[in-house]
Protein backbone atom coordinates (compact mmCIF):
# COMPACT_ATOMS: atom_id res chain seq x y z
CA UNK A 1 0.00 0.00 0.00
CA UNK A 2 1.53 3.26 -1.07
CA UNK A 3 0.18 6.76 1.30
CA UNK A 4 2.61 8.96 -0.29
CA UNK A 5 0.40 10.40 -3.11
CA UNK A 6 -1.27 11.76 -0.40
CA UNK A 7 1.31 13.91 1.25
CA UNK A 8 3.99 16.46 -0.36
CA UNK A 9 6.59 16.05 -2.63
CA UNK A 10 9.87 16.10 -0.23
CA UNK A 11 7.72 13.60 2.14
CA UNK A 12 7.11 11.40 -1.03
CA UNK A 13 10.62 11.56 -1.71
CA UNK A 14 11.44 10.65 1.81
CA UNK A 15 9.53 7.47 1.21
CA UNK A 16 11.14 6.89 -2.60
CA UNK A 17 14.07 6.50 -1.03
CA UNK A 18 13.52 4.26 1.89
CA UNK A 19 11.81 2.12 -0.06
CA UNK A 20 13.44 2.14 -3.82
CA UNK A 21 16.94 3.86 -2.61
CA UNK A 22 18.23 2.76 -6.13
CA UNK A 23 16.09 3.34 -8.44
CA UNK A 24 15.81 7.03 -9.02
CA UNK A 25 16.55 7.48 -12.77
CA UNK A 26 19.60 8.76 -13.60
CA UNK A 27 18.48 11.43 -15.47
CA UNK A 28 17.63 13.08 -12.54
CA UNK A 29 20.59 14.02 -11.39
CA UNK A 30 19.29 17.18 -9.07
CA UNK A 31 16.53 15.15 -7.70
CA UNK A 32 18.89 13.01 -6.59
CA UNK A 33 21.24 15.33 -4.73
CA UNK A 34 17.73 16.56 -3.03
CA UNK A 35 16.44 13.51 -1.83
CA UNK A 36 19.80 12.38 -0.84
CA UNK A 37 20.18 15.55 1.63
CA UNK A 38 16.76 14.49 3.13
CA UNK A 39 16.68 13.53 6.67
CA UNK A 40 15.88 9.78 7.41
CA UNK A 41 12.31 9.35 8.45
CA UNK A 42 10.72 9.17 11.67
CA UNK A 43 10.32 5.34 12.32
CA UNK A 44 6.50 5.41 12.42
CA UNK A 45 6.42 7.19 9.11
CA UNK A 46 8.78 3.84 7.80
CA UNK A 47 5.20 1.20 8.28
CA UNK A 48 3.75 3.19 5.81
CA UNK A 49 0.63 0.38 5.58
CA UNK A 50 -0.42 1.71 9.39
CA UNK A 51 -2.73 -0.86 9.28
CA UNK A 52 -2.03 -1.83 13.16
CA UNK A 53 -1.23 1.63 15.37
CA UNK A 54 0.82 1.23 18.13
CA UNK A 55 -1.12 0.86 21.89
CA UNK A 56 -0.26 4.14 24.09
CA UNK A 57 -1.64 5.21 27.40
CA UNK A 58 -2.03 8.43 26.06
CA UNK A 59 -5.71 9.70 24.29
CA UNK A 60 -3.83 12.09 21.80
CA UNK A 61 -1.39 9.53 20.83
CA UNK A 62 -2.63 7.01 18.64
CA UNK A 63 -5.15 4.75 20.28
CA UNK A 64 -5.01 0.60 20.14
CA UNK A 65 -7.41 -0.43 17.34
CA UNK A 66 -9.42 -3.58 18.38
CA UNK A 67 -9.16 -6.13 15.14
CA UNK A 68 -12.59 -5.13 13.27
CA UNK A 69 -12.78 -1.65 14.93
CA UNK A 70 -13.49 1.18 12.09
CA UNK A 71 -11.62 4.49 11.97
CA UNK A 72 -14.05 7.47 12.16
CA UNK A 73 -14.04 10.77 12.33
CA UNK A 74 -15.99 13.24 14.32
CA UNK A 75 -17.83 16.12 12.50
CA UNK A 76 -19.80 18.47 14.94
CA UNK A 77 -21.33 21.31 13.44
CA UNK A 78 -23.86 24.07 15.43
CA UNK A 79 -27.36 23.87 15.29
CA UNK A 80 -28.27 26.91 15.35
CA UNK A 81 -26.04 27.84 11.93
CA UNK A 82 -27.34 25.22 10.40
CA UNK A 83 -31.25 26.50 11.10
CA UNK A 84 -29.68 30.26 10.01
CA UNK A 85 -27.37 30.02 7.12
CA UNK A 86 -27.68 28.28 3.83
CA UNK A 87 -26.88 24.82 3.97
CA UNK A 88 -24.02 25.13 1.61
CA UNK A 89 -22.44 27.61 3.64
CA UNK A 90 -22.92 25.47 6.97
CA UNK A 91 -21.78 22.11 4.88
CA UNK A 92 -18.65 23.93 3.80
CA UNK A 93 -17.87 24.76 7.41
CA UNK A 94 -17.88 21.00 8.18
CA UNK A 95 -15.32 20.77 5.28
CA UNK A 96 -12.85 22.90 6.55
CA UNK A 97 -12.89 21.72 10.38
CA UNK A 98 -12.71 17.54 8.59
CA UNK A 99 -10.01 19.08 6.38
CA UNK A 100 -7.67 21.05 9.00
CA UNK A 101 -8.25 18.25 11.55
CA UNK A 102 -6.60 15.47 9.14
CA UNK A 103 -3.76 18.28 8.22
CA UNK A 104 -3.15 19.43 11.78
CA UNK A 105 -2.96 15.42 12.64
CA UNK A 106 -1.13 13.81 9.16
CA UNK A 107 1.88 12.41 11.49
CA UNK A 108 -0.62 9.95 13.13
CA UNK A 109 -0.59 6.11 12.12
CA UNK A 110 -4.51 6.34 12.35
CA UNK A 111 -4.81 9.33 10.01
CA UNK A 112 -2.13 7.70 7.79
CA UNK A 113 -4.58 4.80 7.98
CA UNK A 114 -7.73 6.35 7.01
CA UNK A 115 -6.53 8.22 4.12
CA UNK A 116 -4.20 4.93 2.30
CA UNK A 117 -5.73 3.88 -0.52
CA UNK A 118 -7.32 0.77 0.97
CA UNK A 119 -10.16 3.02 3.07
CA UNK A 120 -10.28 5.80 0.41
CA UNK A 121 -13.96 4.39 -0.53
CA UNK A 122 -14.63 3.69 2.61
CA UNK A 123 -13.85 6.72 5.50
CA UNK A 124 -16.29 6.68 8.16
CA UNK A 125 -18.10 10.09 9.39
CA UNK A 126 -20.11 10.73 12.09
CA UNK A 127 -21.99 14.52 11.76
CA UNK A 128 -23.29 15.78 15.28
CA UNK A 129 -24.94 18.83 15.89
CA UNK A 130 -24.46 20.94 19.20
CA UNK A 131 -27.20 24.13 19.91
CA UNK A 132 -25.04 27.04 19.65
CA UNK A 133 -21.46 28.66 20.40
CA UNK A 134 -21.84 27.97 24.03
CA UNK A 135 -22.09 24.01 23.75
CA UNK A 136 -19.40 23.86 20.40
CA UNK A 137 -16.59 25.92 22.64
CA UNK A 138 -17.58 23.28 26.01
CA UNK A 139 -16.77 20.52 23.69
CA UNK A 140 -13.74 21.40 22.47
CA UNK A 141 -12.67 22.50 25.95
CA UNK A 142 -13.97 18.74 27.18
CA UNK A 143 -12.11 17.45 24.31
CA UNK A 144 -8.82 19.20 25.25
CA UNK A 145 -8.81 18.76 28.70
CA UNK A 146 -8.75 15.02 27.82
CA UNK A 147 -6.50 14.74 25.18
CA UNK A 148 -8.39 13.77 22.18
CA UNK A 149 -7.20 15.80 18.99
CA UNK A 150 -9.53 17.65 17.51
CA UNK A 151 -9.79 21.17 14.76
CA UNK A 152 -12.30 23.49 16.68
CA UNK A 153 -13.00 25.92 13.07
CA UNK A 154 -12.96 29.55 13.37
CA UNK A 155 -14.72 31.38 10.69
CA UNK A 156 -12.68 34.22 9.58
CA UNK A 157 -12.70 37.43 9.73
CA UNK A 158 -16.18 37.30 11.62
CA UNK A 159 -14.10 35.15 14.32
CA UNK A 160 -16.97 32.63 15.02
CA UNK A 161 -16.67 28.77 15.60
CA UNK A 162 -18.74 27.06 13.75
CA UNK A 163 -17.48 23.49 14.07
CA UNK A 164 -15.47 21.16 15.64
CA UNK A 165 -13.96 18.30 13.62
CA UNK A 166 -11.66 15.27 15.21
CA UNK A 167 -8.81 13.75 13.78
CA UNK A 168 -9.62 9.58 12.73
CA UNK A 169 -9.90 7.39 15.42
CA UNK A 170 -10.70 4.04 16.21
CA UNK A 171 -14.18 4.15 16.68
CA UNK A 172 -14.19 1.90 20.08
CA UNK A 173 -11.98 4.92 21.47
CA UNK A 174 -13.66 7.80 20.19
CA UNK A 175 -17.39 7.01 20.43
CA UNK A 176 -17.91 7.51 24.11
CA UNK A 177 -16.95 10.98 24.22
CA UNK A 178 -19.88 11.94 21.97
CA UNK A 179 -22.48 9.30 23.20
CA UNK A 180 -24.55 12.81 24.72
CA UNK A 181 -24.42 14.47 21.54
CA UNK A 182 -27.25 14.01 18.60
CA UNK A 183 -27.16 13.17 15.42
CA UNK A 184 -27.60 16.28 12.68
CA UNK A 185 -30.18 15.95 11.21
Amino acid sequence: MNITSSFTFPLTLKFYTVLCPLSLPSTFPSLRSRVSALPPPHPRSMNTSAVAPMASSSPSSDAAKEPGDLLVQYVVLRRDLIDEWPLGSTVTQGCHAAVAAIWDHRDRIDTAAYLSASNLDSMNKVTLEVKGETQIRKLAEKLTAEGIEHKLWIEQPENIPTCLATRPYPKSFIASYFKKIKLCK
